[in-house]
């Protein structure tokens, strides 16, 4: 399976479902709502970071901050940035699991953060998870990491796309069909027609959301859309081949016909607990927030901005809109997508995690209801 190759391939051995390896570790990374707890931690170890430029504090999740105990956080993350030479991403450079994606991840890496969306540059090909933060700390001190490597369940997906219909309608079924748990400790490797020719943006929203079935990690194969996408990127030299063997062994097998599904939303309080849209007619939205690390890239601000094009919001209804990082805010500024959507009553905020956590920028009062693109509906998100 893929998840038993890469983790072969960076622990010397023949990982094979089961087996627990020592792994060496590409990138380290913590965010601002993880990060003081883990840099706590590492500072107990008494050790040095192991590669400073593979390091990466994110300043994102409460960014600008919204409050005085934040922005002392803020003030720590920034001093340890300076004293350890570690990379700092700051306020309005966007979501870190998008700019992982954008800046750092490769096909075969080992990727490890503080956040439980590590997973989402499983779409490139890389062994990406998410840990606690004394892991974390450890993985920043030595370069390296434990791991039970995980069964995979493979994903199969054929058929064509309905009107109307993405990539996480498609990740929503998934997570409805097998369960917040179903997967727990498990790799989902996706695969298929539909797989292989899906564009990245796509692939990001569903290896974003493996982890609300309890995946430890979500892959894709590396090929010629990955390839193509890391030349956009500037780094098409990191590119590598990655591919599941024909005689690989799955724990199980899931066969999921496009032309089945329609527009999926799921209901509070669990991401699990799946509708179609359509079951929903009449449900007042009090306010409705596109972004974040799932859906907030390019090609979901044109999808809203095409639809709202020449309308208004309608009056009862707020529209936030939050790009998951500076470089897409900026192309959907140069091709008129913020403008559209600033005509039609949205608010734009900062490029960053927004109302996603629940902290600010879109907090609900009581009652409300909220329609995100966000990945997860828990109560108080």
């Amino acid at each position: 399976t893929l998840a038993e190759k890469i983790l072969s391939a960076k622990s010397d051995t023949q990982a094979h479902a089961g087996h627990i390896v020592v792994a060496r570790v590409d990138l380290v990374f913590v965010q601002d709502s993880t990060g003081p707890l883990t840099v706590r931690q590492f500072k107990e170890t008494g050790l040095t970071v192991h590669n400073p430029a593979k390091t990466i504090l994110f300043i994102d999740h409460s960014a600008p901050s919204p409050a005085k105990e934040l922005s002392n956080d803020h003030i720590f993350l920034r001093k340890f940035a300076q004293e350890s030479g570690v990379v700092l991403s700051e306020i309005g450079e966007g979501v870190c699991h998008q700019i992982v994606a954008e800046s750092w991840a490769n096909p075969g890496d080992i990727v490890v953060g503080a956040d439980s969306h590590t997973v989402t540059v499983g779409a490139l090909g890389a062994f990406a998870t998410g840990m606690g933060s004394t892991d974390i700390a450890v993985a920043m001190a030595l370069g390296k990491t434990w791991l039970r490597v995980p069964e995979t369940i493979r994903v199969v997906v054929s058929g064509r796309w309905p009107k109307g219909v993405y990539s996480k309608d498609l990740i929503l079924h998934i997570i409805g069909k097998v369960g917040a748990d179903g997967a727990t400790y498990k790799s989902l490797e996706f695969g298929g027609d539909v797989i292989n020719i899906m564009p990245m943006p796509e692939r990001l929203t569903m290896a974003n959301m493996v982890v609300e079935a309890g995946a430890k990690v979500g892959l894709f194969p590396s090929d010629s859309v990955t390839q193509s996408f890391l030349r956009e990127q500037g780094r098409g030299e990191r590119y590598i081949p990655l591919q599941p063997d024909t005689d690989a062994t799955y724990e199980e097998t899931i066969k999921i016909d496009l032309a089945k599904l329609q527009p999926t939303v799921a209901k509070p309080h669990t991401v699990d607990n799946v509708a179609l849209a359509g079951e929903l007619k009449g449900v007042r939205i009090d306010q409705v927030f596109i972004g974040t690390c799932t859906n907030g890239r390019l090609e979901d601000i044109a999808i809203a901005a095409g639809i709202l094009k020449g309308k208004k919001s309608h009056r009862n209804t707020r529209l936030i809109v939050a790009p998951a990082s500076k470089k897409i805010y900026l192309e959907a500024m140069s091709r008129g997508y913020i403008a559209d959507l600033v005509e039609a009553g949205a608010a734009i905020v900062p490029p960053g995690c927004a109302a996603c956590l629940g902290v600010h920028m879109g907090v609900l009062g009581d009652g409300e209801a909220c329609l995100s693109t966000a990945n997860r509906n828990f109560k108080g998100r």
